[in-house]
């Protein structure tokens, strides 16, 4: 059996604006394994992000419970959760977040010099795919090459967790493909358990489970008996 990573149970969020409540998660129950790689698909305001940013410790929820490897995150002190941020879990957004000044190298340098039992950037670099661009700057990269770049930083840390929000959502289908390419590899190689974050159905394909949201609920889990490279995706 792998280990269990996260343990999701009766998750709830609730935004308040005003006296209006808006309800982000309603009850949520899911679980990330070890090695894993899960797609949490849903439509926009389904409640995906703020599903992924609470199990980062991004944001707190209303009630539920969060654990990882046994640890509540949903009882975590403010220090322990900047820990587990810094030493666990690598993030990828929508938008990469480079530093313009910096160049490929020096972008995943910020992350190594703060990390415990950091990977080399070169390395990083090397399991994306930009050996060739360790030192060029952001504004010399395209689109997929900068998402290449936040996600190498974003692994340079060796971290047992990566959750990416949307890391396609701003890039054309054959540059997302690429950037896909370099998650799957990063989880077939490195063993990290990756949650991808995607409204785009067809990118249900590579994950081992598929999680469906909708309303701020698991509407269904599926598992892929057969699963697609990153290579084989069409959309």
């Amino acid at each position: 059996m792998k280990e269990n990573f996260f343990q999701v149970r009766d998750l709830t969020k609730v935004y308040r604006m005003g006296e209006v409540e808006v309800h982000a998660l309603r009850g949520v129950n899911m679980e990330l394994y070890a090695g894993e790689l899960v797609v949490l698909l849903g439509p926009s305001g389904s409640g995906k992000s703020t599903l992924l940013n609470i199990m980062g410790g991004l944001d707190t929820a209303t009630a539920g419970i969060v654990a990882y490897r046994g640890k509540e995150l949903t009882q975590a002190t403010e220090k322990e959760l900047t820990e587990y941020r810094r030493f666990h879990v690598g993030f990828v957004f929508q938008f990469y977040n480079l530093i313009s000044s910096l160049t490929a190298r020096e972008n995943v340098a910020v992350v190594t010099e703060i990390a415990a039992n950091p990977m080399s950037p070169e390395k990083a670099l090397d399991l994306v795919g930009l050996t060739d661009r360790l030192n060029h700057f952001p504004a010399q990269l395209s689109g997929g090459e900068q998402q290449r770049v936040a996600i190498a930083r974003a692994i340079s840390k060796n971290p047992t967790v990566l959750l990416c929000d949307e890391p396609t959502g701003a890039l054309d289908s054959k540059t997302g493909i690429l950037v896909l390419q370099a998650l799957e590899r990063i989880n077939r190689e490195l063993g990290t358990a990756t949650a991808i974050i995607t409204h785009n159905v067809d990118i249900a394909g590579m994950a081992d489970r598929v999680i469906h949201l909708s309303n701020g609920k698991i509407a269904e889990v599926s598992k892929n008996k057969v699963k697609k490279s990153a290579s084989e995706l069409q959309w």
